[in-house]
């Protein structure tokens, strides 16, 4: 039976298609046959963080119109045969597609793929009611920030509202040095305040912006050192996802900054 997971979040910019772009590519990189789809219609990006912008004949509009079957309109990536994407319309409004028309798409995507990931708008409108729609799991994606982890919460809200009981919180761009100087929300208050599983921890990494920019997901890189914590914790949420027992990473800040740290609290008060 098929997996529809949506990659969701409340505020914009907080890595969802960057998560879907990776996590699709690692699942297809296991032997899965996956499709991504961008339910973005108006603001479409999965297309550049896979490299597959220039491919792009059809989309899911043209599809649902009828001018072109849903074989046409997947793009398939050539470096691995597994992983298609499924664009959304870059001239056409989120009201162009109805939360049916999208079950409509996804069911006839499941004949084939084992995985469907569905990569939601930012916001709770009528996009995020499109991608949700024909979705039986979700992966919430927040930063450690106050206002992410805020919007993140009213999604878990909206998703058991829509039965959508099956979600898994990825915290992505955490830096240890900050959390452990108590500038940043740590792992536990997130996860103290949303009260899902959590199934990821993304470091903040700026390899993922040079990949971003490159077209190339992260986790395709050949090296490890290449992929680094990001790559590698991408993999693991992959893994738990299939059921293994993966140990989440040691994101442990160095002993010099843990050493700074007790410098200043120990430092005379003037």
């Amino acid at each position: 039976m098929s997996r529809i997971i949506v990659i969701t979040s409340g505020k914009g910019g907080v890595g969802k298609t960057t998560c879907t772009a990776n996590l699709g590519m690692a699942l297809a990189q296991r032997g899965h046959k996956v499709a991504v789809v961008d339910a973005d219609f108006g603001l479409r990006n999965l297309d550049l963080l896979l490299g597959l912008e220039n491919r792009i004949v059809y989309t899911a509009v043209e599809v649902l119109a009828g001018e072109c079957r849903l074989e046409q309109a997947l793009v398939r990536d050539k470096r691995q045969p597994n992983l298609v994407l499924l664009p959304a319309a870059q001239n056409r409004t989120k009201d162009s597609v109805s939360p049916d028309q999208m079950k409509k798409l996804v069911n006839a995507l499941t004949k084939v793929f084992s995985y469907i990931l569905i990569d939601s708008p930012a916001g709770i409108e009528m996009g995020f009611q499109n991608a949700i729609a024909p979705a039986k799991e979700a992966l919430v994606v927040t930063t450690p920030e106050i206002s992410a982890v805020r919007d993140a919460d009213r999604i878990v809200g909206l998703l058991e509202a829509n039965g959508i009981r099956n979600a898994h919180l990825i915290i992505n761009r955490i830096k240890p040095a900050m959390v452990a100087q108590d500038k940043m929300m740590s792992v536990k208050d997130v996860q103290e305040i949303l009260a899902i599983p959590l199934i990821g921890v993304i470091p903040d990494d700026e390899k993922v912006i040079v990949s971003t920019n490159r077209g190339e997901p992260l986790v395709l890189a050949a090296e490890a050192s290449q992929r680094g914590l990001a790559g590698q914790a991408l993999q693991n949420i992959v893994r738990r996802l299939e059921g293994e027992t993966v140990p989440f990473l040691d994101l442990t800040p160095p002993a010099d900054d843990f050493l700074a740290r007790l410098r200043r609290l120990f430092r005379p008060t003037e």
